[in-house]
């Protein structure tokens, strides 16, 4: 309430000086958060390739446990970040043609589920268990070796044709799978008797 002979003085807000040393601070806050942001964002897009890749090398291991079939998960395949588990036909003596590591034929898309050539159309025969293409998060490039697991759950390198002069498929002490994107590299090691562990 207002009283007689007392003067009252209003408040406008801000003025320009405030407001320019306001936008500046939030300009350089703005700069030092950004970048840690970005980063931290690209270093969780990994972890979601490295969880997938992951997911993918179980799933071949329980998958040949399972049906008791090797299966051989394939890297690149059919392009560079794609990743796909197939199911291992043919023998080491007699193997598919389609089925060698330097034929593209089982990662191709249209080739999905993939059928043995020949005569053999029935869908009750080999092979049964092949695995969608996965594509791992945009920018990420796999490094590592084909590893083929077999229905005991231990890991193998393929070999197919070579098998009979080699003597046989050898099981691999330690394999590593590398990630990367945008310079971070995340490691998944699997061990010859399919124990999986990966960086987090």
């Amino acid at each position: 309430m207002k009283t007689p002979g007392t003067r009252f003085t209003e408040c406008g807000g801000f003025n320009v000086t405030e407001l320019l040393a306001t936008c500046a601070l939030i300009s350089v806050v703005a700069a030092v958060a950004v970048p840690q942001m970005l980063t931290g964002l690209d270093r969780m897009r990994l972890g979601m390739a490295v969880r997938d890749m992951d997911r993918e090398l179980q799933f071949a291991r329980l998958k040949a446990v399972a049906t008791s079939q090797p299966m051989r998960v394939r890297l690149n395949c059919p392009a560079a970040g794609q990743v796909r588990v197939v199911e291992v036909i043919g023998t080491a003596a007699n193997p598919d043609p389609n089925d060698a590591d330097s034929v593209l034929t089982r990662c191709n898309e249209t080739t999905y589920p993939y059928r043995p050539t020949g005569a053999d159309t029935n869908r009750l025969t080999r092979p049964n268990n092949d695995g969608p293409i996965v594509r791992l998060y945009q920018g990420t490039t796999i490094a590592g070796q084909t590893l083929e697991f077999w229905g005991d759950g231990t890991v193998h390198t393929p070999c197919q044709a070579q098998c009979v002069q080699l003597g046989g498929v050898t099981q691999i002490g330690t394999a590593t799978i590398t990630l990367t994107r945008k310079g971070v590299t995340k490691n998944i090691t699997v061990n010859g008797l399919g124990k999986i562990l990966s960086d987090r």
